[in-house]
């Protein structure tokens, strides 16, 4: 059922009241309060829904519906920070990255991130790990493209750098920053010699970086088109 204006201010206000009184009593610890344990039992009444679900597409669509449902505690928390590990931030975030909600996604991840929140252990990966995977491939796949594809793979970058992470995660998002320069998806090619100098330019360190970090990549033939291109400027 989506909530009122009035359900998501109170939403909103205990929030901002739990984490005033989590930052006192435990700093570092789990979140507790009735506006997380609200949307935690929320939360595990959505995840029972989608589980019945079969199609992919319609699991994507589904939780789009779903996660205005968390917006204003989302947003009370990050008004308030408080540094708890927090199972429903941590899973909104991912799926926010799954509805195609990159600016949100990354907008969780900062405060997450810097806060040290895990994902549940059914995701199998740490956060900045699932930030650079998922995050590279809805560029890859064309889900996010344009200046919007840029900015999502620089913050991602920015957000995961001196992570450890996979080798073939960072490479891949080394691979998604320069294709979003390009202008490049899994299912568009471009021609380099229409890409500007400025955009080959930045792109080639990304894409070297990126064949660097994993050498099946699939970025080679990229590399050799750029550096072609480029040499010609010499």
């Amino acid at each position: 059922m989506r909530q009122t204006p009035a359900q998501r201010h109170r939403m909103h206000a205990l929030a901002l009241q739990q984490a005033s009184a989590q930052q006192a009593a435990q700093a570092h610890g789990h979140t507790v309060g009735t506006a997380y344990e609200l949307q935690l039992a929320q939360l595990h009444q959505h995840r029972l829904m989608l589980k019945d679900i079969k199609s992919i597409e319609r699991k994507i669509e589904a939780k789009r519906k779903l996660l205005p449902e968390y917006d204003a505690y989302l947003d009370g928390v990050l008004q308030a920070r408080p540094g708890t590990q927090d199972d429903v931030l941590a899973t909104t975030l991912v799926w926010h990255i799954d509805a195609g909600h990159i600016e949100r996604a990354l907008q969780l991840a900062h405060y997450a991130l810097e806060s040290g929140i895990v994902p549940p252990d059914r995701y199998q990966r740490d956060l900045a790990t699932i930030v650079q995977d998922e995050v590279a491939q809805a560029i890859l796949a064309g889900t996010i493209t344009g200046r919007a594809g840029v900015e999502a793979a620089l913050k991602a970058l920015s957000l995961t750098n001196g992570r450890d992470t996979p080798d073939q995660a960072q490479s891949k998002l080394h691979k998604a920053a320069g294709w979003a320069i390009l202008g490049k998806t899994a299912s568009h090619d471009v021609d380099m010699k229409t890409r500007t100098l400025t955009a080959c330019k930045k792109a080639l360190p990304l894409l070297q970086r990126a064949m660097e970090l994993d050498a099946r990549a699939g970025v080679k033939k990229d590399i050799e088109r750029l550096e072609r291109r480029l040499a010609k400027q010499d």
